[in-house]
């Protein structure tokens, strides 16, 4: 028989934990399902400064600390990929590892990074999405960042303190990111910003030697010796479970649902960067976390 639990969460990133923290303080059964890291995409960022009580802090201290406050807590945390959601009452999840039953379930499951879908980007030694993980390997050498957000001028600027050269590419004339980013990044004596470019093609058998870059603006395409190239060029939702239940999703793929994380599906929630809204912070998904947690609380009375 399929072990049974008041609120099943799929996704341990800041939203699902989170809701797993409420959730086991109005003593409910939690199970907390995950399929690859927790903390989401938090986890790989250098350094954490807009969460409200810790001006400075690594996404991997950060993500420790919230799986750290909602195990002790007593969620059971499993490392399992949700597979299928029967709604229904109660519903029931089935992983790749078995199945298990609730009264409430909430989809948590964040986003996935996005490519750029070039050839060679499966293949190639040096295509990295993790500039933390990966950004010691690259130690002395010259690499590039893709992309014009946070994650990307982020990214730059901590591989600046460890490589010879980091370029960014963004395709776009102005970075997205934080404006305090941005200066820093070109004050940045080793950083190079290139606007209006976008990455045409990756170079190497192997392993990674250099970017065809293209200019938008004037169509000059031009060669960048590289060792690495550091994606960050977007995040797509996680929306695939609450599609086959038949949640309504907008046209990017992103759970339609408002600031309460309900569905019309009955015990079925929705919380974090899946959900459609117009900003998506670490702060506003620990915030979906708590009033989707508390809902499902109040469903499962």
């Amino acid at each position: 028989m399929d072990q049974y639990f008041d609120i099943i969460i799929v996704g341990g990133g800041p939203a699902g934990l989170t809701a797993a923290v409420y959730a086991r303080r109005a003593g409910k059964s939690v199970l907390l399902l995950e399929r690859e890291s927790f903390g989401g995409q938090i986890a790989s960022s250098p350094k954490v400064e807009n969460f409200p009580g810790l001006p400075a802090v690594s996404g991997a201290e950060l993500a420790e600390r919230l799986y750290s406050q909602a195990e002790a807590l007593g969620t059971r945390i499993e490392l399992e990929e949700a597979l299928e959601i029967q709604s229904g009452t109660p519903s029931r999840v089935v992983t790749d590892y078995g199945a298990y039953t609730a009264g409430a379930v909430i989809l948590a499951a964040g986003m996935r990074r996005r490519t750029l879908g070039l050839a060679g980007e499966d293949r190639l030694a040096g295509i990295s999405f993790c500039a933390v993980c990966d950004g010691a390997f690259y130690a002395g050498q010259d690499v590039a960042v893709a992309g014009g957000g946070n994650t990307a001028l982020q990214d730059s600027l901590y591989l600046a303190d460890i490589c010879r050269h980091v370029t960014v590419i963004h395709r776009r004339s102005d970075f997205r990111a934080d404006p305090i980013l941005v200066e820093r990044a070109e004050k940045t004596a080793n950083l190079t910003l290139l606007r209006s470019t976008v990455v045409e093609a990756l170079e190497g058998s192997e392993r990674l030697t250099g970017l065809t870059l293209r200019n938008t603006a004037v169509g000059e395409v031009s060669h960048l010796p590289v060792s690495a190239l550091f994606q960050a060029v977007g995040l797509l939702p996680e929306s695939r479970l609450a599609r086959s239940l038949g949640v309504p999703v907008d046209e990017a793929g992103f759970i339609a649902v408002g600031e309460d994380c309900l569905t019309p599906i009955p015990g079925i929630f929705a919380a974090g960067d899946l959900r459609a809204k117009e900003v998506r912070q670490l702060t506003t998904a620990c915030a979906d976390g708590a009033v989707a947690a508390l809902a499902a609380c109040r469903f499962c009375v």
